[in-house]
């Protein structure tokens, strides 16, 4: 008993959030788990069916809602979900303290505070589902997965949204990765929600309630063992376009990076090196590698680069920042490629780091406490046009800017100018040699399986590397090393159903669909049985 009651306590909740964090990306091999995530979402839900009061032991059906359950829920999802988000973006400190200057005690409560802020939304969906929760096995499953995707979408799109972390990616290698095509990330942790949920019903619920849902448990099982990578197959009749690609990654040493004596001179040099040098078609430069405005640049720097790329049959995309104090500035790629008489291609980041790359309002305060050099950008445009090289529809991205897909989904709004393959050009240096650099792979690589399309990733320090169209890493230099990647991709043409639906209306038919299954799942729970 002790045992068990332990397993239900505030502690274990704590315990489970730190198993779900590792989850995403364990801190010793960096690989995500989604049999961990699936464990440690039944283990809350488990707590979440398993209410403190000693007349419930029983697992009668719920009582009236009273302030107890609204309570028990709010606590134990509240606290799984502050560990759950602080173990996976603790890195967050690094950025602010070691890099920004923040003092140490100021940058641990700011990732605390982060953290409980987001938690909330999962404190309210498990309040509600232990209120609320239909008594039959199978409906309070659903009940469940569609109050925790509710509390994934909103954590992910509100206010700016920060969906770092979210419980699909840990399935990036899992069997249910074959529904991203489909359902995109939150629809498999949504999935995988549900899947928990069942999994926590059996071990919880009395066998007279749990009897119906064995075989759906079983059901599932056998659907989900159906699935397989290699579901994203070559549509008939659309040919890949195979393209050579050499990606810099420069290792420049966060505080020197933008240091005039030091960081700017090596960038601007082994950058400068590798783009007059390279011999792939297309060259990939990470975002700010080249840490200058052109108009800062050492005389002649920006017109040979220009010149180099403008004859010939060689494209470049690099990041480089770009505007004027008068005009603002923005954090940008610039595509170079002939005939050079042309303007450069451009692509502004659309979705900006808060603190990072803008200042929210009433904050200006925080920001001055940090030393994070350009500090406030504009935004550029949703579905910008991507740089046509060879055949190929390249569409850049920046840093963070991959977490978004229902943004990236706005690029496949008209089918034969969509991207043919995703180029992500990140500094993620801020975080150090930490975790920050493997999940943020496994991001990039649930885009490429969402819509099936070859992901590109040139980075400052690591992971640089080629991703193609079903998820899988086929080239990958070393994190920390300053070297060049070269190989080669797949462009790729046809579109998955994630990107038609998600291209039309966004998110929108995953927040209506969730908020139908809940009210659905709690109306039918709550509905009096015939004799």
């Amino acid at each position: 008993m002790r045992l068990r009651a332990w397993l239900a306590s505030p502690l274990a909740a704590v315990a489970a959030g730190l198993a779900q964090a590792a989850a995403l990306a364990d801190p010793w091999t960096g690989q995500p788990h989604g049999w961990l995530q699936v464990f440690s979402l039944a283990w809350l839900v488990w707590q979440l069916l398993s209410p403190p009061s000693a007349a419930r032991s029983g697992m009668a059906p719920p009582a009236p809602a009273g302030p107890s359950l609204w309570w028990h829920g709010a606590r134990q999802g509240g606290l799984f979900a502050l560990a759950w988000l602080a173990g996976t973006f603790w890195w967050l400190f690094i950025s602010m303290h070691t890099y920004g200057g923040l003092m140490a005690p100021l940058a641990a409560l700011a990732v605390g505070a982060l953290a409980g802020f987001l938690a909330l939304y999962y404190a309210a969906a498990s309040a509600l589902f232990s209120a609320l929760r239909p008594a039959h096995g199978a409906l309070a499953a659903i009940f469940f997965a569609a109050l925790w995707t509710l509390a994934e979408l909103g954590r992910g799109t509100l206010l700016t949204g920060f969906p770092w972390g979210a419980g699909g990616y840990a399935h990036v290698d899992s069997t249910l990765a074959a529904l991203a095509r489909y359902v995109g990330v939150y629809g498999v942790g949504g999935a995988a929600a549900l899947g928990a949920a069942l999994l926590a019903a059996l071990l919880a619920l009395p066998r007279r309630r749990a009897s119906g849902l064995t075989l759906a448990a079983l059901l599932a099982a056998l659907v989900g063992a159906g699935w397989t990578h290699q579901a994203a197959v070559r549509a008939p009749g659309l040919p890949a376009l195979r393209m050579d690609v050499a990606l810099l990654q420069g290792n420049i040493p966060q505080d020197e990076k933008f240091v005039p004596g030091t960081g700017v001179i090596d960038s601007l040099r082994w950058y400068g090196a590798q783009l007059r040098d390279a011999r792939a078609p297309l060259v990939v430069a990470p975002e700010t590698a080249l840490p200058l405005l052109p108009a800062q640049l050492p005389e002649g720097y920006w017109e040979r680069l220009r010149e180099r790329y403008g004859q010939g049959d060689q494209a470049a995309l690099l990041g480089v920042p770009l505007g004027s104090a008068e005009e603002g500035y923005t954090n940008s790629v610039v595509g170079l490629a002939a005939p050079p008489t042309h303007a450069p291609y451009r692509y502004d980041k659309h979705h900006l780091v808060p603190f990072g790359e803008f200042i929210p309002p009433l904050f200006k305060w925080f920001v001055r406490l940090m030393n994070i050099p350009l500090g406030d950008f504009d935004r550029g445009a949703v579905g910008q046009p991507s740089f046509e090289w060879r055949g190929q529809r390249l569409a850049p991205n920046i840093c963070y800017e991959d977490l978004f897909g229902e943004e990236l989904a706005a690029r496949f709004a008209h089918a034969g100018q969509a991207p043919t393959a995703f180029v992500n050009l990140s500094n993620i240096a801020w975080f150090g040699d930490t975790v920050a650099i493997d999940q943020h792979l496994h991001i990039s690589r649930m885009r490429a399986l969402e819509f099936e399309r070859p992901m590109l990733r040139a980075t400052n320090t690591g992971a640089t590397a080629i991703i193609d169209h079903r998820g899988r890493v086929t080239h990958q230099l070393p994190r920390l090393t300053r070297d060049v990647l070269t190989g080669s991709f797949e462009g790729r043409t046809a579109l998955t159903p994630f990107a038609r639906w998600a291209a039309a209306w966004g998110l929108a038919p995953l927040w209506a669909l969730c908020a139908l299954l809940a009210m659905g799942a709690a109306w039918a729970g709550r509905r009096p049985r015939r004799a």
